[in-house]
């Protein structure tokens, strides 16, 4: 079959190859892959800074965002059949296990011997086909196909908004506003989360108004450039007390200003990872000291576990009843495998570029 493979920790060395096709055991699902979203962490991996092949092989097959369909089951398997479209959960739980693995919770992972498909130990999904466990396969219904490549992606969103209300609950808390820093795909989708919880949203991103200001506003939500406004605890004298501010720039000095500008009793989620040896000068005692005084979290969180996944369909579906068609304008390109390496390049409005394995016909999966 054709697969996307890179040589872990050699940069430039991207390629469509023939791989052998999977075959499943029993008990597992082989999937057709439809979709597969690109995102920094592919870029990354494309560029050596970082992946590794399963044992015995000597390449990594990509994508870790994906969309697919059930060709074929196995004996054992019982809430799976042939047509269903599926997304895979990233994250496999260490062998060990640790104490968070042993109970599901992967994505808190205590000792780093977790392993990730097409990032660690395990083939991704650019590849016409994979094989699965059913446990880690997320059902959606039909009409969400169009935007399903989408959930992997917002599930980011959804544990951290999970944790967020799990740490929260230390105090009485009625949280009214929120700034997203970043209008990437993982920014707008947090920001549609925070809206579906009827918070006053602003998103905050460095390109000029266009598209993802348009896609900001069409959510109901504000658009603040960055080229015009600074990020800082004068912001909230102008919009009001800030409550929660989740970062996915991964630009690492809006850390440091998103603990200065949150509110008191507020809370920052980082969600971007910062690459690079950037060094920043902070003022420190005043960071200390409002952090302090003013009870602030500053937390960070990444990769989702099942319930993120499933609380990512439901919420999807909300989306597209809420606002329908604006999830499908996130996704502003589609390319072929044999052009993935364009999915990787910035252009001037692109958001989200997914790589078309095997194209959906012509209103399949479409919303009516």
């Amino acid at each position: 079959m054709k697969a996307v493979i890179v040589t872990p920790g050699r940069p430039r060395s991207g390629r469509l190859a023939e791989v052998p096709q999977p075959v499943p055991k029993p008990g597992e699902v082989l999937v057709r892959m439809r979709e597969v979203g690109i995102d920094g962490t592919d870029a990354e991996i494309l560029d050596g800074q970082y992946g590794e092949a399963p044992p015995g092989d000597g390449y990594l097959i990509i994508g870790h965002e994906s969309l697919g369909r059930v060709e074929t089951v196995t004996g054992g398997v019982e809430d799976l059949v042939p047509g269903d479209w599926v997304v895979a959960i990233v994250r496999r739980p260490d062998p060990v296990p640790c104490p968070n693995c042993a109970v599901g919770e992967w994505d808190m992972c205590l000792n780093g011997l977790y392993s990730e498909r097409g990032i660690k130990g395990l083939h991704g999904f650019l590849a016409e086909y994979y094989v699965e466990q059913p446990r880690y396969l997320v059902k959606l219904p039909d009409e969400l196909t169009s935007v399903g490549v989408l959930l992997e992606p917002l599930t980011i969103a959804e544990k951290a908004l999970d944790q967020i209300e799990r740490i929260q609950s230390r105090l009485v808390w009625q949280p009214d506003r929120a700034v997203v820093l970043g209008a990437g795909p993982v920014g707008l989708l947090a920001a549609l989360a925070l809206r579906l919880r009827e918070l006053e949203v602003y998103v905050y991103d460095r390109a000029e108004p266009g598209l993802k200001s348009e896609l900001v506003e069409a959510m109901g939500a504000h658009y603040i450039w960055a080229e015009k406004r600074r990020l800082d605890h004068k912001l909230a004298d102008e919009i009001g007390p800030i409550d929660v501010i989740f970062e996915a720039t991964g630009y690492s000095p809006l850390a440091f200003d998103a603990m200065d500008t949150v509110a008191p009793n507020g809370i920052v989620c980082l969600s971007g990872v910062s690459g690079g040896g950037r060094t920043v000068q902070v003022s420190a005692d005043h960071l200390n000291l409002e952090l302090v005084l003013g009870n602030r979290v500053v937390f960070g969180t990444v990769n989702a576990n099942r319930r993120h996944f499933e609380a990512g369909v439901q919420h999807l579906s909300e989306i597209e009843a809420r606002w329908p068609g604006l999830l499908s304008r996130i996704i502003t390109t589609r390319l072929p495998m044999n052009r993935f390496a364009e999915a990787l390049q910035r252009q001037p409005g692109n958001v989200k570029a997914v790589v078309e394995v095997f194209p959906l016909p012509a209103g399949v999966g479409q919303p009516v």
